[in-house]
């Protein structure tokens, strides 16, 4: 009869001590909730101290709150402690009956991790890590691209583009990575691999004008300045940022060719491709000018200037003109007038 009785206060305690248990268990849940919100909301003010000390409390109460332990160390990384972000975050690879979702999310996290320390071969591991869940896992893609470039490794950063859906952006950067590559391949002497390269990514992007540069680059040094001159000039019509850097070397090989004449033509047509070219109307004007017709000059840089009246360059050109011709008042007032430009463009 003791033990009976002994046997059913200690299951009526048992049993107490579980209800208040699981009744306290939600309100320790919500309690941890509401501390995680607010932390989020001082990180949106920028008080990431009281977000770090909320997070804590979080991870406290409730030490299932995965959520809470990866926002903790993603702000130690960004407050400059990278170690102590690297042990909460691998804390949590351990943890069992993660999903997909968590576990892409922590290797994220530790890939941020390793690279904040330059750590870049665990950097690396950990993105691999991620495309080992979800090969089409975009942010990793992109991860491992950006090292790729980082690193010069060409050939692995367009492997890994075709990964990418494609659109015309990742186009031309894939056509891009193909030129890289064969800067890779003409550092090494494998001259008919960059070709090929160089090639293929006109193949990829037409409207892409680097791998025209290099092209002719390769074959101005196997002495085939017809070819590179072609390359050279493509390239110089399609990079309309840029274009104008090579220039001198089309300039050299017409000359080189004998092909004086169709040094002015050139030129016409980089304006008319690109009627803001003033590269090459200012090299339209010094053409012009060397064949005497220095009046003609005058007047295509006066007409450019009525739609470009703040550019130095085109004043500088004008100026060249006039020196020989106008009087020290009228140069005077020129060079006032382009003072009055350059100071009112560094207010």
């Amino acid at each position: 009869m003791e033990l009976f009785i002994i046997l059913s206060i200690l299951v009526i305690a048992i049993g107490t001590s579980l209800f208040f248990y699981y009744k306290k268990k939600p309100l320790i849940k919500n309690n941890s909730n509401k501390l995680y919100t607010e932390a989020l909301n001082m990180l949106v003010r920028g008080d990431s101290q009281n977000a770090i000390r909320l997070l804590r409390d979080v991870v406290k109460q409730d030490t299932n709150h995965l959520d809470a332990y990866l926002q903790l160390g993603d702000i130690l990384r960004e407050e400059g402690n990278s170690q102590n972000a690297i042990k909460i975050h691998q804390s949590l690879t351990v943890r069992p009956g993660l999903d997909d979702k968590l576990q892409i999310q922590i290797h994220q996290s530790l890939a941020k991790d390793y690279l904040s320390l330059n750590e870049i071969s665990l950097a690396k591991k950990e993105a691999e890590m991620i495309l080992n869940i979800d090969k089409k896992e975009f942010w990793a893609t992109e991860f491992l691209l950006d090292l790729a470039e980082k690193s010069h490794d060409w050939a692995q950063a367009a492997h890994l583009i075709k990964t990418l859906d494609s659109n015309n952006s990742d186009i031309t950067r894939l056509a891009r990575f193909k030129v890289y590559e064969g800067m890779g391949k003409f550092e090494n002497d494998d001259r008919k691999g960059a070709e090929q390269c160089f090639n293929k990514a006109i193949e990829i992007a037409p409207n892409f004008g680097l791998p025209h540069l290099y092209l002719g680059n390769l074959f101005s040094e196997n002495r085939n300045l017809v070819k590179a001159l072609e390359h050279w000039e493509q390239y110089a019509l399609l990079d309309l940022k840029n274009g104008s850097s090579i220039y001198s070397k089309i300039e050299s090989a017409l000359f080189d060719l004998g092909r004086f004449s169709e040094v002015e033509k050139f030129y016409q047509r980089a304006l008319k491709n690109n009627p803001r070219n003033l590269d090459a109307l200012a090299k339209i004007a010094n053409v012009l000018e060397e064949k005497g017709e220095r009046q003609k000059a005058l007047d295509l840089v006066e007409d450019a200037l009525s739609q470009h009246e703040d550019s130095i360059k085109l004043r500088l050109m004008k100026l060249k003109l006039s020196i020989q011709y106008s009087s020290p008042p009228q140069l005077s007032q020129q060079i006032d007038k382009m003072i009055d430009i350059m100071t009112s463009q560094t207010e």
